[in-house]
């Protein structure tokens, strides 16, 4: 397939990224927009990787609240002001605080998940896997015990604007956007029911 300047103009506004690694990414999917795609997300997480363990000095506050009954903040944080202060970057930011609005989710990843709630979980999972082949039982629970903290997970729930995406993928994608290391730092929902 020919790239054309219309192909590599589709790709960026799908993802968001450079108009270079939107050109690379088709050149290595011979001009499939699909294959581009599923590439950039995958340079995406290997960027995100790269970036693991620079400093976090910057960020930005996004709020939402909703018919005054259900406000949520996020603290998104970033490596410089450059960024923090784009517009892009508190938009993402505000739609993350309103991702928890919507969502509540109990915990930001699954290193929070307080070890009772994993044993009592696998209490009750255990049980459901008794009667499954002994050598599947401990990847059966393993799946169950993935899938139940999945909701609960904010890094780990499908976003709600798209929902193809986790909240984790969506910021290995933002890392890959701005060119620096993003992450969530807090997260807080209040409502009034």
């Amino acid at each position: 397939m020919e790239i054309t300047t219309d192909s590599i103009k589709e790709l960026r506004e799908a993802t968001g990224v450079s108009v270079m690694q939107c050109k690379k990414a088709l050149e290595e999917a011979g001009g499939d927009l699909a294959k581009a795609t599923v590439i950039l997300k995958k340079h995406s997480a290997a960027s995100a990787e790269k970036k693991a363990d620079r400093s976090l000095a910057a960020g930005a506050i996004g709020s939402y609240t909703h018919d005054g009954n259900i406000g949520a903040m996020v603290l998104l944080s970033c490596e410089t002001d450059f960024v923090a202060k784009n517009p892009e970057f508190a938009a993402l930011a505000r739609e993350l605080a309103m991702h928890v609005a919507a969502t509540n989710p109990a915990y930001l990843s699954t290193d929070e998940i307080p070890a009772e709630a994993k044993q009592a979980a696998t209490a009750v999972f255990e049980k459901e896997v008794a009667d499954k082949p002994t050598e599947m039982q401990a990847k059966i629970l393993e799946g169950k015990l993935a899938s139940y903290f999945r909701d609960q997970v904010f890094l780990e729930q499908p976003f709600i604007k798209d929902e193809s995406k986790t909240v984790r993928s969506l910021l290995n994608e933002a890392t890959q956007k701005f060119g620096e290391r993003i992450e969530i730092g807090r997260f807080a929902r209040l409502s009034s029911r």
